[in-house]
């Protein structure tokens, strides 16, 4: 498909390992790295930048044209994206959940997402994929957010060209420099194939330990659905706080006598007010992190809503549409 000319053919000759290797991105680059944005655009976290320059060197140095790759790449990135957009629009937050886990993204991705996402809409697509772990979350909250399907095509599209076309294009430029690595690392052997395969393994394993890190930060005593329900039938003196996005809250509804807080340097509740706190996302993020601000600032009894919005609605209880006049 794509054939490898090698230049220093007669200084160096490549091992059976690295030799395989070069054989199988010479004739399957094209499908490599289809195969290898689909996997990193459905979650994985697999980089396929590698995948790309690579090949675009390969196809410089053979004469060959670049549209191919940028082309294929664009439709991998769109059929992963559209599946995630799809799931966002029909099962909404719990397809968050599952992003986060097969990323390895902290759950707080989603909480940063979501409010870009309603700042921008569509438009931030152009830039998502550039950012690890921001581009899959996003996908599925244009679904989750109901952006016309033309819109989210368009934009997303142009998104996957712009990141592919930069991998392309770096690959292109800096092909004797791949050339020449590629022919240090066959001098290498197993010990460059090895190296790469250490680097890969640190690169998944530090992003899980940031997601471990998060949730253990994020780790604190919460109040199920039942309790809940039990303080508000008794009158407890509590205060149910919404810390959702103003646009989810509005699509959505809200739990009956709950406040919208933005900024909770704006919040007037007494310091001995019991505070419960829910959201719609993934292990409870947005309500957790917003809690631990609470009690720095001295808030003793705060705690988040265990499965928030979603445990609400499980549980059969209904949610308000209007907000009340004053």
């Amino acid at each position: 498909m794509y054939a490898y000319t090698r230049r220093q053919n007669d200084r160096h000759r490549a091992g059976p390992l690295v030799q395989d290797m070069i054989a199988m991105v010479s004739h399957y680059g094209l499908w490599i790295v289809f195969a290898n944005v689909l996997v990193l655009q459905a979650g994985a976290p697999v980089p396929a930048y590698p995948a790309l320059a690579v090949t675009a060197a390969f196809a410089v140095d053979s004469g060959k044209p670049l549209w191919p790759i940028l082309s294929l790449a664009v439709a991998a990135a769109l059929i992963a994206d559209l599946g995630w957009y799809w799931a966002g629009r029909r099962i909404g937050a719990r397809v968050l959940r599952i992003l986060c886990i097969l990323s390895l993204s902290p759950d707080s991705c989603v909480t940063t997402t979501r409010r870009q996402y309603t700042q921008w809409g569509p438009p931030l697509l152009l830039i998502s994929k550039f950012v690890p772990g921001f581009a899959s979350v996003a996908t599925a909250l244009a679904g989750d957010t109901r952006t016309r399907l033309w819109r989210f095509i368009v934009y997303d599209a142009c998104g996957a060209a712009l990141w592919a076309g930069a991998a392309i294009l770096l690959g292109s430029i800096f092909h004797d420099a791949i050339n020449e690595f590629l022919e240090t690392l066959e001098q290498l052997g197993r010990v460059g194939l090895g190296s790469i395969a250490i680097l890969l393994a640190l690169f998944i394993a530090s992003k899980w330990w940031q997601r471990r890190k998060f949730l253990g930060e994020i780790r604190m005593a919460r109040i199920s659905v039942e309790d809940l329900r039990d303080l508000m039938g008794k009158g407890a003196p509590i205060s149910l706080l919404d810390v959702r996005a103003p646009a989810s809250r509005e699509r959505d509804g809200w739990i009956s006598g709950s406040q919208h807080v933005d900024d909770i340097s704006k919040l007037t509740v007494p310091v001995d007010v019991e505070l419960i706190l829910y959201c719609n996302c993934p292990n409870d993020a947005s309500a957790a992190l917003v809690a631990l601000q609470l009690k720095r600032r001295g808030f003793k009894n705060v705690r988040p809503l265990a499965g928030g919005l979603d445990a609400w609605l499980a549980a059969g209880w209904p949610l308000e549409r209007s907000e009340p006049k004053i």
